[in-house]
């Protein structure tokens, strides 16, 4: 069915709730292994409706924020999700004391368990209304974000169309979109550091309510992640400081070779070549065209899946007024259908929007028809940025189709763009760690926080003054981190097994491939690391592994002058 089709009604909350206590006593009273399973199986099909009612509100809402209608939804979707949770939370206690455990285990699959166990321990009823006040405070970061608008160029635009000016070849031009986006954050200074202070006392307290000490415990068991905790992620960001950062140095400095500058500044950082970084050829339909064409010689497999994806109106990508900023996939169970958001800006944010987003697009689109119960359809967060970055890189014989005689400069820059981004990430983590470890931190004690990590991650970064960026603020931008918390380092780890699969590329084609469509089709049967190593590949957080990857990165760079 064609996205613009699909009806949308509110779910029926006591509807809901009377499915939830009916199915907790079929559990309980149930017999054999094979009553369970029917009675699960009726509540996934439930709430796979409430999913999609939920994202249909969702999507619809992200598009044109001025929508009333779905604006009164979205607010009533904050308001009663922590609800949808208690629910849920009493049918999963239910599973967890199944006298049938392992004949459970045996037809859905062990780990469920495991992730329910780390599900119901981070939710209680008394935490109800403090998870709505936390919606409720992402809703209006995201309102606030959206509605920011720009004077430039002659033109009044949405902060996303600043992007092709900040690649402006003129340093002035790219100085002024930087001053002109700073001073637009800094007009509602006091407004985003209000929000955030909130959002961490708010997710403080519900830690505290569930026996923590701090977020972080908490913000591990929300994101799922069932095999490695903060003292492996510590240890990744270590050997990132280590022994990616010099790395970064050098590329940096050949960048600032390459643009002639004397002195690099921050409106110098996004800027890889002196006549432009690669730019795709044409409009967006264009690109879509180009897209679909890729898909179609990349494998039978993606053939499939983008012409689904394409039939059914299941992209919005142009950026518009009243659009959210950002770019995102989600999923439409009822309809086994992913769903791609973004804001094209005529840069190659836009190509990279039909490789990253596809990617996880492609991977929902092959679970779901893998027949997975919708709770092991997706692995954790960091194993889906794995589909997303992976197929950046794997869909490198047709970036010609997009770039055209500039193909070669966008391959130079995607490599490096995407190698200089791991050390930000690392930085954007370590900042949430911080913070919610001291939770009573001033505002501008967090921008001096931030200011401090940038030397450590990011030695080369000199803000000029800008306004904004300057005084620290920069990383009020940074969605994930009031939407998402902890959430972004599943970028720099899925990154690092990108630039793995990139490297086996390099020597089989074919074979990358097989490899990466095997760990695509295992959906959530699996832990991060045990996806990871299916796959022929180290774990990032592995000693060693951060050098390998980077000197193997360096020496390709080397070999492939523009």
């Amino acid at each position: 069915m064609k996205f613009s089709e699909m009806p949308y009604a509110r779910p029926d909350l006591e509807a809901l709730r009377a499915l939830a206590a009916e199915t907790v006593a079929k559990l309980d009273g149930a017999k054999t292994a094979q009553e369970q399973l029917d009675a699960y199986a009726a509540w996934e099909k439930a709430i796979n409706t409430v999913e999609t009612m939920s994202t249909l509100a969702y999507v619809r809402h992200t598009i044109d924020t001025r929508d009333e209608f779905y604006d009164q939804e979205q607010t009533w979707m904050d308001e009663v999700s922590p609800q949808f949770q208690e629910m849920m939370q009493q049918v999963n206690l239910a599973l967890l004391r199944s006298p049938f455990r392992q004949e459970l285990g045996d037809k859905l699959g062990h780990l469920l368990f495991t992730n329910l166990e780390i599900a119901v321990r981070s939710f209680k009823p008394e935490i109800m209304d403090l998870m709505m006040e936390e919606n409720k405070l992402t809703s209006e970061y995201q309102k606030l974000y959206a509605s920011l608008q720009v004077e430039f160029d002659g033109k009044t635009m949405p902060l996303p169309k600043l992007g092709p000016y900040k690649e402006s070849p003129d340093r002035a031009v790219r100085k002024a979109a930087y001053e002109t986006e700073g001073r637009a954050f800094d007009a509602h200074r006091e407004e985003l550091d209000q929000l955030f202070d909130k959002l961490v006392k708010n997710r403080t307290a519900q830690a505290q309510a569930l026996g923590h000490e701090n977020y972080l415990a908490l913000g591990y068991d929300r994101l799922g992640r069932n095999c490695y905790g903060p003292e492996k992620v510590a240890a990744f960001r270590d050997q990132i400081a280590q022994d990616m950062v010099p790395i970064v140095a050098k590329v940096k400095e050949d960048q600032r070779s390459r643009l002639g500058v004397e002195h690099m500044y921050f409106y110098d950082d996004i800027m890889l070549f002196p006549d432009g970084n690669a730019k795709p050829q044409g409009t967006a339909d264009d690109i879509l065209r180009a897209g679909l064409e890729m898909y179609h010689g990349l494998s039978p497999e993606t053939a499939e899946f983008v012409d689904f994806l394409y039939d059914n109106e299941l992209l919005d990508v142009l950026s518009k007024d009243g659009k959210a900023p950002g770019g995102y996939c989600t999923s439409l169970p009822d309809y086994q259908a992913p769903f791609i958001f973004s804001n094209f800006n005529g840069t190659s944010g836009d190509v990279d929007v039909l490789t990253h987003e596809a990617g996880h697009a492609f991977a929902d689109y092959r679970a779901v028809r893998k027949g997975y119960i919708r709770a092991l359809q997706s692995p954790t967060m960091e194993s889906c940025e794995c589909h997303s970055m992976s197929m950046e890189f794997l869909t490198q014989d047709f970036h010609k189709l997009f770039f055209g005689p500039v193909t070669r400069k966008y391959e130079i820059g995607h490599c490096e763009d995407s190698l200089i981004f791991i050390p930000y990430g690392c930085m954007v983590d370590e900042f949430q760690h911080r913070v919610y470890e001291n939770p009573d931190l001033t505002p501008a004690q967090r921008n001096e926080l931030w200011l401090s990590l940038e030397k450590k991650y990011r030695p080369w970064i000199d803000f000029d003054n800008l306004p904004f960026y300057g005084r620290g603020a920069g990383w009020q931008r940074q969605l994930h981190i009031y939407q998402c918390p902890l959430y972004y380092i599943d970028y720099c780890m899925a990154q690092t097994v990108a630039f793995q699969f990139w490297i086996a590329s390099m020597t089989d084609r074919q074979d990358a491939w097989k490899r990466y469509l095997a760990l695509v089709d295992q959906g959530g049967t699996r832990t991060f690391e045990e996806l990871v190593h299916s796959a022929g590949l180290k774990v990032p957080y592995e000693p060693g592994c951060i050098k390998e990857i980077g000197e193997a990165i360096g020496r390709w760079i080397e070999a492939n002058p523009l």
